[in-house]
């Protein structure tokens, strides 16, 4: 992470004054919140998968009120943390077990180890890919309006819901930078990826717009090249963190913004924006007494970057940036949610925030 003198401890101010007009209204401000990911925001979908991808087991969730879930970090996810300042007072349910009408409040698709890409991820076995999610998002629809026994309302009612997108992130760790499993890098130039990436994203994008979603947060990738994995893996060359990767990342984010500007300006009522995590990352975390930035808090395999299970972890989790070798603290992910829901710089969210875009109508 860069140091940018921001300030960071603001951060936890607003979470507060948030959470205190959760308390106040009372009501969620949106009727529901659909999630859709990888092991950013998965929060259980994985645990019945043949899959490396699995957090279900501890130290995972030691700092989580429901123990080892299936969430690849030590609390709540930066999805978790997004739906109790919507002010949903229970936590989204993920698809693999959601039932009934705990449906209409949201659902989460997240699945460690999914991409864009169908392919993506197969090395770590079974995971869901976006196209996968969409298909149960279908299933989710169509058993929303079997509940409402009105289509035209249930329409109406999806026009409502906050819709969050993080893919892409494994298309990069799980299959371009990873060469021998996966021929990518040798077809594409990092730019021209980028590009493959985005014209895929975009179909799979209006697919859920066609599924009813208005109200949709993208979130761009973060600093993939500074997570300990990859530094083990590739080294840095004296740099803080390995470039080669972050710069093909932001090749990608950098055309998050014109799809954004493409959807809202082509597709009717769609209110899609972009949250800019890799500039939410660059900070100075230190004055929010983050200082070990680079070195896990768990013990990790060398296999896959988890944690060794049943292993202690660090006593000091508030001052660590990772978690694991890919997955980020609570602390960070309290950072993260709180900035896109309620931008402290205009880059952090564009056109709006999440906030702003829970209230439009």
């Amino acid at each position: 992470m860069a140091s940018g003198g921001k300030p960071w401890f603001l951060v936890f101010v607003l979470l507060f004054v948030f959470e205190l007009q959760i308390l106040v209204d009372g009501e969620p401000q949106v009727p529901c919140y659909f999630i859709y990911g990888d092991s950013l925001a998965d929060n259980g979908n994985n645990n019945a998968l043949l899959s490396l991808a699995k957090s279900n087991f501890p130290p995972y969730g030691i700092d989580f009120v429901d123990g080892p879930t299936g969430r690849f970090t030590n609390g709540r996810t930066t999805s978790d943390i997004i739906g109790e300042l919507l002010g949903f007072t229970d936590f989204i349910p993920p698809f693999a077990t959601a039932r009934g009408q705990d449906i209409l409040r949201g659902v989460n698709y997240a699945s460690g180890g999914g991409g864009i890409r169908a392919e993506t991820g197969r090395n770590v076995g079974g995971r869901i890919s976006f196209d996968l999610q969409l298909l149960h998002h279908g299933i989710t629809v169509s058993r929303i309006t079997a509940l409402q026994r009105n289509l035209t309302f249930t329409r109406e009612y999806l026009s409502k819901c906050i819709y969050t997108v993080g893919m892409g992130s494994n298309d990069y760790i799980n299959n371009y930078f990873m060469p021998q499993s996966y021929p990518t890098s040798a077809r594409f130039t990092p730019d021209q990826y980028a590009a493959v990436l985005i014209q895929q994203y975009s179909q799979q994008l209006r697919t859920l717009y066609n599924y009813g979603a208005r109200k949709v947060v993208i979130f761009g990738l973060g600093l993939i090249g500074c997570t300990p994995a990859e530094l083990a893996t590739f080294g840095t060359n004296g740099t803080a963190c390995v470039d080669m990767i972050n710069n093909a990342v932001q090749l990608f984010n950098n055309r998050l913004e014109p799809l954004v500007d493409d959807f809202n300006r082509n597709l009717g009522d769609a209110r899609f924006t972009y949250i800019n995590i890799t500039g939410i990352s660059a900070g100075d975390p230190s004055s929010a007494g983050i200082t070990v930035l680079n070195t896990p808090c768990c013990n990790v395999t060398t296999t896959t970057g988890l944690c060794i299970p049943n292993q202690a972890p660090c006593s000091n989790r508030n001052t660590y940036a990772f978690w694991d070798a890919f997955h980020s603290t609570e602390i960070i992910n309290v950072l993260a949610a709180t900035r896109a829901y309620n931008a402290s710089s205009p880059s952090d969210a564009y056109p709006v925030d999440i906030r702003t875009l829970a209230q439009l109508q």
